[in-house]
């Protein structure tokens, strides 16, 4: 199988309409560069374009329009009130960490007795568990909340009952038909759920219950003699766990992260302060925590206890957020190590497989750490834009991670493969699996099968969706600076990329490991360009060239201007 090596670069308007661009700008008074990247992404009214914009809080939909959160908030109320003890049921990934930390956080900042519970990645495995549950029972709580896992959950939600626990689950992952029968149940994704944005992660769902539970006990007057919760101060959790579990970053997702990324700049949390000073990170925005923040807290539940992670999250002492955030630091070391050997094996796996013309990828090994192949699955997907499974062996069993690409539903596709696995949940483009050892030459010709009807050789090809085709002269200091109103930028809301064809390409120079500058020029005007990892790539080019690019501020010395970020490139003509 050989990498991509082609692109598909696609505008996301095939017509962009010049009267709205104007019309839209004249309305908000925006540079025509702002305006064409709003209208690209059907922002052409100038009311919906300008809440975008602004990304208030007060736009923020009622959290009583999630199904089951009033009951919900009652009973985490009289649990507040009467004191029953409460234990918050997570996920040992950064969307699960984090909406632990925020319903403890939360929930204790309203008076509750609150504990939280982790699973071990390697001895516990995924979701609810029976034995979590008993443990739950036998230290005297009353009341177990999930978040970001449980949906899937019958059996447990039956034992938790038998057991005399209230059990609220709150998860965002697709419902499967079979629902746990709980207390409450709140999932933006159940078919009678009247909640607008069907995109929040674990902790936006979380956020949405605290919201819910100071409602009422706003209600009930609890606040009268005891200060109330600005739970403002907890969107650094949210934007953190939402960013981490790749979410959409539009609607109320966009709007919780924008406020919660403000809130994290200004480390008034310990445990994030220290985190960012082991990371080295300057500057907060989504890359930074999607790419040096999170994998340090996802470190710890992958090879560790995840439980450290929420520690460091609610920790208020700067000496322990230190040593928690040095111990993830070499955590994350540690998991780097495992991944690049389990990808190098994946790698050579595949170039002993005499299939070329596969549509998915599914690997199995007895050497795989559980805990990283889902970040490897991850580079193959990039690599060679294929659905890709990879699954850990032991002892006759699987555990799989799976990740996909545009047009692959993996949650539907596994659907379909049912009867080859024990057990499945996750996403549009994330997953998780278990199966025998025995069952995986079976489920790896279904998966195939899915693939191969669902995916055509141009589905195969990836896209590169950008803004329009501009000149070079568009790309002024002060309509580059207007983007990052635009920000925060993630999936549903990528950085602007636009098109500029017919460029001279001058004075190219590797920098770092394989990072490539030069300049593109045209006619008298010319801008420095840094294309990351493509300095091998693209040797020997030469003469015109037509680029994709984002431009951005380049700051040094104290001094400001515009450079580009090239993404993909060809020889014009």
């Amino acid at each position: 199988m050989e990498p991509i090596s082609r692109r598909r670069w696609l505008p996301r308007q095939a017509h962009q309409v010049l009267a709205q661009i104007t019309q839209l700008g004249a309305a908000l008074n925006l540079s025509p560069l702002c305006a064409r990247v709003l209208a690209g992404r059907g922002l052409v009214d100038p009311e919906q374009a300008g809440a975008f914009l602004q990304a208030r809080l007060a736009a923020l939909p009622d959290p009583g329009l999630l199904r089951s959160m009033d009951r919900a908030a009652e009973r985490l109320a009289r649990a507040v009130r009467e004191q029953h003890p409460v234990e918050v049921h997570g996920d040992y990934d950064v969307d699960g960490i984090s909406a632990a930390a925020l319903l403890v956080e939360s929930l204790r900042a309203m008076g509750a007795q609150v504990d939280f519970h982790i699973p071990l990645r390697l001895r516990d495995g995924y979701g609810l568990s029976a034995d979590a549950l008993r443990a739950a029972q036998a230290r005297g709580k009353h009341l177990v909340v999930s978040v970001d896992c449980g949906i899937s959950a019958v059996a447990e939600a039956r034992l938790a009952a038998e057991l005399g626990l209230d059990l609220i689950i709150t998860d965002h992952h697709q419902p499967p038909q079979e629902l746990p029968r709980a207390l409450a149940l709140i999932n933006p994704h159940l078919p009678d759920d009247a909640f607008p944005d069907k995109h929040l992660a674990g902790v936006g769902v979380a956020f949405f219950l605290a919201l819910a539970v100071r409602r009422e006990l706003r209600a009930q007057g609890w606040f009268h003699s005891r200060p109330e919760p600005d739970l403002k101060q907890v969107l650094d959790l949210v934007a953190l766990g939402t960013i981490a579990d790749i979410v959409p970053l539009t609607g109320v997702n966009r709007i919780l992260t924008r406020a919660g990324l403000d809130l994290m700049a200004q480390d008034r949390r310990p445990g994030l302060a220290a985190l960012r000073q082991v990371a080295g990170v300057r500057e907060i925005n989504c890359g930074a925590v999607g790419f040096q923040l999170a994998p340090r807290l996802n470190a710890a539940g992958r090879l560790e206890d995840a439980a450290a992670a929420v520690r460091l999250l609610l920790t208020e002492d700067a000496d322990e957020a230190r040593a928690i955030a040095e111990q993830l630091d070499a955590c994350n070391r540690q998991r780097q190590a495992i991944e690049a050997e389990t990808f190098s094996q994946a790698l050579e796996r595949l170039a002993e497989l005499d299939q070329p013309r596969r549509n998915s990828i599914v690997l199995a090994d007895e050497r795989w750490h559980p805990g990283v192949i889902g970040i490897v699955a991850s580079r193959l997907v990039e690599r060679f834009h294929r659905p890709t499974v990879l699954i850990a062996l032991e002892q006759g069993r699987g555990k799989g991670s799976a990740r996909s690409i545009r047009g692959f539903h993996l949650y539907q596709a596994l659907e379909r493969c049912s009867t080859e696995l024990q057990g499945f949940g996750g996403h549009e483009y994330a997953a998780g699996l278990t199966l025998s050892a025995h069952q995986v030459e079976s489920f790896d010709a279904r998966f195939e099968n899915v693939a191969h009807e669902w995916l055509d050789e141009e589905a195969l090809l990836p896209q590169m969706l950008h803004d329009g085709e501009v000149e070079l002269t568009a790309f002024a200091q002060a309509d580059v600076a207007e983007l990052a109103a635009l920000a925060p930028f993630g999936p549903g809301n990528p950085e602007p990329l636009f098109r500029v064809n017919g460029a001279v390409f001058e004075r190219p120079r590797c920098v770092g490991r394989d990072h490539l500058q030069f300049q593109l020029r045209q006619d008298d005007l010319s801008l420095p360009c840094i294309a990351f990892g493509a300095a091998a790539r693209w040797q020997g080019i030469k003469g015109r060239v037509d680029v994709l690019c984002t431009p951005q501020i380049n700051r040094w010395q104290g001094r400001e201007s515009v450079q580009l970020r090239v993404k993909d490139l060809r020889e014009n003509g």
